[in-house]
C-alpha cells in the first residue's frame, strides 16, 4: 500500500516490478484514482478510497486527491517552514489521518480477500489493518530519512542545517505545540483497533521485522542517529517500467557550451503555474537547454524556445542523458539524480523536500536555493556550480557507487525474505 502520490506509489512499483518477476503475486491496495494503471504494468488490484468518491472520481487521474490539495495550499509553501507547521502541515497530517479512518474497513475487507504472506506500507500515517493482519508488516520510508528520528540529527520537515542546532528546540518545541492534540487522538483511534501504540509524536509504526528506507549511503544520517538492526538502506530505488525517452532534435543538437537539464517540480510541484512560469522565463534567457517535466497544469503556461517538455516524461530513462537536474527535492527526484551521477539545483516547497535540498547542499550534491525569492544570479551562479567539471566528475562517481549497490533489488530482497519466512513457519505449523 503505497500512498497515493506519485513518488512512493512509482518506488513501489519498482520493487514490485522485480518481485513479480520473480514469481510472486504483487497486489496494490493503493488509493482508487490509480485504477487500470497498475494492472497494465502487471500487478493485482484491490484499490481503496480515502474519502467519498465525488461525481466523476472515476474520470480523476492518478493521484488527483493530493494534485487538488496541493493547488489549494499552494500559497502556504512561502513560508518559513516553522510557519508552515500549523497551517500546511498539521492540517497535511489531518487530511492523511482522515484518510485511514476511511478505508480502515476497506483494507480489512483487501486483506481477507487477498490473504497475503507479507503486507509492504510505502506510506507516512498508520493503517491499523496492516499491523493486525497477523502476517509480517514492512515499512518503506520513501521520504527523507530525517523521518526517523534522533537526537543527533535536525527535525524532520525543518530544513534545518546539521551543523547549527540554533534553531532545533524552537522547531521541535512548535512541532508538539501544533500536532500533539491531533496525535493524541490519531493514536487512541489506531489503539481502539487493536494496533501497537504509536511512538511519541509519530504518525506510523516501526516494523518489528523489517524497515527499508530509500537514501544513498553518501549523503545518509546514520553517522549521527545510528539504526537498529530491522533497518536496510535501500540507497536508490529506479524503477525499470519507464519506456526509453528519446531527445528531441531541439535539445539533442545544441551549440557547443550549452548543457542539457531536466527540470521537475514534481507531479505537486509543478501545480504552482506562476513559479513555473517564473523558471521558464528565467532559465529561458541562459544559454542552455531544458527538458520540463509540465505536471497537472501544463496547458496553463508556454514553455520558452530553449525548451521542451510535457505533462508526464519517463524521468529514469531521461535523467541519465542529461548535465545536471533542477528539482523540488522530492525523495525520488533526489535519489534518481544520485543514482544516475547528475548534480542538482533545488527548490524546496513542502515536507521532507526542504531537508532533501538542505543534504544534498551540505553534502555537495548539489544547490539549495530559495524556491519563491532566489534571483536571477543566484540561479545563474547555481548553475556555474552544478555544471562545473570538477562537481560533474565527482557527484559521477558517487551514482556509479549507488548502481553497484542496486537498492531496488536490495529492497526486493528484503521483502521477499520476510514473506518466505513467515510461508516456512505457517508450513512448519500445518497451516
Amino acid at each position: 500500500m503505497p500512498e497515493s502520490a506519485y513518488g512512493p506509489t512509482n518506488q513501489c512499483v519498482g520493487i514490485g516490478d522485480v518481485l513479480a518477476k520473480r514469481g510472486h503475486r504483487v497486489v496494490f491496495a493503493a488509493e482508487a484514482s490509480w485504477r487500470g494503471k497498475l494492472e497494465a504494468l502487471g500487478f493485482g488490484e484491490d484499490l481503496v478510497d480515502l474519502s467519498p468518491p465525488a461525481e466523476g472520481a472515476e474520470d480523476q487521474d492518478a493521484g488527483q486527491f493530493w494534485k487538488d490539495f496541493i493547488r489549494d495550499t499552494a500559497p502556504e509553501f512561502r513560508k518559513p517552514t516553522v510557519e508552515q507547521l500549523e497551517t500546511f502541515m498539521a492540517p497535511t497530517w489531518q487530511a492523511l489521518i482522515d484518510g485511514a479512518l476511511y478505508c480502515e474497513p476497506q483494507l480489512k475487507a483487501i486483506i481477507e480477500r487477498v490473504q497475503p504472506d507479507v503486507i509492504v506500507e510505502d506510506n507516512v500515517i498508520a493503517f491499523p489493518a496492516l499491523v493486525t493482519a497477523g502476517v509480517p508488516f514492512v515499512r518503506i520510508v520513501s521520504c527523507n530519512p530525517l523521518e526517523v528520528k534522533g537526537e543527533g540529527i535536525a527535525p524532520a520537515y525543518s530544513g534545518l542545517p546539521a551543523d547549527d542546532r540554533s534553531e532545533w528546540a524552537s522547531f521541535l518545541a512548535e512541532y508538539d505545540r501544533t500536532h500533539r492534540p491531533m496525535w493524541e487522538t490519531f493514536n487512541a483511534w489506531v489503539v481502539e483497533q487493536g494496533a501497537p501504540a504509536l511512538p511519541d509524536l509519530e504518525f506510523i509504526h516501526e516494523s518489528e521485522v523489517a524497515n527499508l528506507y530509500v537514501f544513498p549511503e553518501e549523503a545518509d544520517y546514520t553517522d549521527a542517529r545510528p539504526l537498529g538492526p530491522t533497518w536496510h538502506r535501500m540507497d536508490s530505488s529506479v524503477r525499470e517500467t519507464d519506456v526509453q525517452y528519446e531527445l528531441p532534435e531541439i535539445v539533442r543538437d545544441r551549440p557547443e557550451g550549452s548543457a542539457l537539464i531536466y527540470l521537475s517540480l514534481g507531479s505537486l510541484g509543478s501545480a504552482d503555474v506562476d513559479l513555473m512560469k517564473r523558471l521558464v522565463d528565467v532559465l529561458g534567457r541562459t544559454p542552455h537547454r531544458y527538458i520540463v517535466s509540465k505536471g497537472p497544469q501544463h496547458a496553463d503556461y508556454e514553455l520558452a524556445d530553449n525548451m521542451v517538455g510535457a505533462e508526464f516524461l519517463p524521468q529514469t530513462t531521461l535523467i541519465p542523458q542529461v548535465d545536471a537536474v533542477i528539482t523540488h527535492g522530492g525523495n525520488n527526484t533526489t535519489t534518481e539524480a544520485v543514482h544516475f551521477g547528475k548534480p542538482m539545483i533545488l527548490l524546496p516547497l513542502f515536507w521532507d523536500q526542504y531537508d532533501n535540498a538542505q543534504r544534498m547542499d551540505e553534502t555537495g550534491f548539489g544547490v539549495r536555493l530559495a524556491t519563491y525569492t532566489f534571483t536571477d544570479e543566484e540561479m545563474d551562479a547555481a548553475l556555474a556550480t552544478v555544471l562545473d567539471p570538477s562537481l560533474q566528475a565527482r557527484v559521477a562517481a558517487v551514482g556509479a557507487a549507488v548502481r553497484l549497490r542496486d537498492g531496488l533489488r536490495r529492497g526486493a530482497d528484503v521483502i521477499e525474505q520476510v514473506g518466505r519466512a513467515h510461508v516456512d513457519a505457517a508450513e512448519g505449523a500445518g497451516a
